[in-house]
């Protein structure tokens, strides 16, 4: 489940206007709250007529041990009444087990209620909290000659840098083939992203499978709510990994940590698979919406008195990539009918693509509180020998790279056609310029 029982019973009403404030189905709540009024009142009865069935067990043994005759009628009828409750006691369970695996597919279909602070309202409600960096314009004057900036497709079909027509030609449209400097730029960007993270912002490095079962899916969310966008393999009920958040937040599923263990913080790189349903004709030229991409994703297992400030320090360890970069960018607070299904709380980071003059999303934060957690039971002790609680998790991309190209070709593209790499890749790259 996604929601604990004790807070759907204590919170309708805020469980029900988060489902409203997301544009989902808010009579999904009172169909969980009259299974739960059955599931509460069947486990009633239930433990009423097992303790009967257990006092007549003892008074069958007393009768005996006071001389009754084993197979007299006394005996019989308190045998009678012991098999009678028994016989309802099997049928009240069985009605009590469909009840809850009801309840349960109920459960995982009710949204995760936004924080308090997030703006209610759809996308034009996102509110900006800060930006970095200078927006260049598309029409520039570098030492006194005016020239126009160019898309990215463009910049890397000049330079030989990704090849889209062979990738369509190999599986589909959306499926980029990346080629010579265009293939050095994503190992570059990897590498350089894992070792911020890791070397300077002390997270563990992951490389997590590139497919996960349902469980893993369930557990963060992705099913029942997203299963149209993810690539299956039915064969083995295996699903493609839309990212890393995925196969890492499982890592701890089914499990307590001790309170010193936390927090756990995780960087790990996977190559990203997302069927973009319902997207068809949006962004089709360039890289800005593909099927796979590849992305360095940072997981956090939180204290849940923690995850407030550990989302802001999530999101400045993104932002730290993208100043490193040299790349203009803003941060948004997402409202509700921006948020995700799951998240309670999401920045998105955009940066600035001039050749195409628009904001481009290379990074969502999120805190999901106790969502995902208990969906897949990990929990820590407060102190030793204290009962089990559930743990926050929280996730970010650090940065997801087809868009971050998008804005390293536009950004740093010459008036002479050549292509300035970024000082902070240059170790990676081996070089300071890609020419044609």
């Amino acid at each position: 489940m996604s929601i604990g029982l004790a807070r759907l019973r204590e919170e309708p009403d805020r469980i029900r206007q988060g489902a409203i404030d997301k544009g989902e189905d808010p009579t999904i709540v009172d169909q969980a709250l009259v299974l739960e009024g059955k599931r509460r009142t069947l486990l009633g009865e239930s433990d009423r007529l097992k303790a009967e069935r257990n006092a007549a067990s003892k008074k069958i043994g007393e009768a005996i041990r006071a001389g009754a005759a084993p197979n007299g009628p006394e005996v019989a009828d308190l045998k009678r009444a012991s098999t009678d409750a028994g016989t309802q006691i099997e049928k009240l369970d069985a009605d009590l087990a469909a009840t809850e695996s009801a309840l349960e597919e109920l459960l995982l279909r009710i949204p995760n209620p936004a924080d308090p602070d997030v703006p209610v309202g759809d996308a034009s409600a996102n509110k900006v909290v800060r930006t970095w960096g200078e927006l260049l314009p598309r029409e520039a004057t570098t030492d006194g000659q005016a020239w126009t900036r160019r898309p990215h497709w463009d910049v890397a079909e000049a330079l030989h840098m990704f090849d889209l027509e062979r990738g369509a030609k190999i599986t589909g449209s959306g499926w980029p083939v990346y080629t010579g400097p265009g293939s050095r730029l994503q190992r570059a960007l990897i590498d350089f992203m894992l070792d911020v993270h890791t070397e300077e912002h002390g997270m563990t490095e992951i490389w997590p499978p590139a497919v996960v079962n349902s469980a893993s899916a369930r557990g963060t969310g992705q099913i029942p709510d997203k299963e149209d966008q993810m690539y299956v393999v039915p064969r083995d009920d295996l699903y493609l990994v839309p990212t890393a958040e995925v196969p890492v937040t499982n890592l701890h599923r089914d499990e307590i940590f001790e309170a010193d263990q936390l927090p756990i913080r995780y960087a790990a790189y996977s190559p990203c698979f997302r069927r973009e349903a319902g997207a068809a004709g949006k962004d089709t030229r360039g890289i800005l919406r593909v099927h796979q991409f590849d992305k360095v994703e940072m997981v956090f297992f939180e204290k849940p008195e923690a995850s407030t400030e550990a989302l802001e320090w999530l999101t400045g360890r993104a932002e730290v990539i993208l100043q490193r970069l040299g790349l203009a960018y803003r941060v948004l607070l997402m409202a509700t009918g921006d948020l995700g299904f799951v998240q309670a709380k999401k920045y998105d980071l955009e940066v600035w693509a001039p050749g195409v003059e628009r904001w481009l999303e290379v990074s969502s934060c999120s805190n999901f509180r106790d969502y995902q957690a208990r969906r897949m039971a990990i929990r820590y002790r407060p102190e030793a020998g204290a009962k089990p609680e559930l743990v926050h998790t929280l996730n970010g991309s650090g940065l997801a790279l087809a868009r971050t190209v998008a804005a390293i070709l536009e950004t740093y593209q010459q008036p002479d056609g050549n292509l300035a790499v970024p000082e902070a890749l240059q170790p990676y790259m081996h070089t300071a310029r890609v020419t044609p």
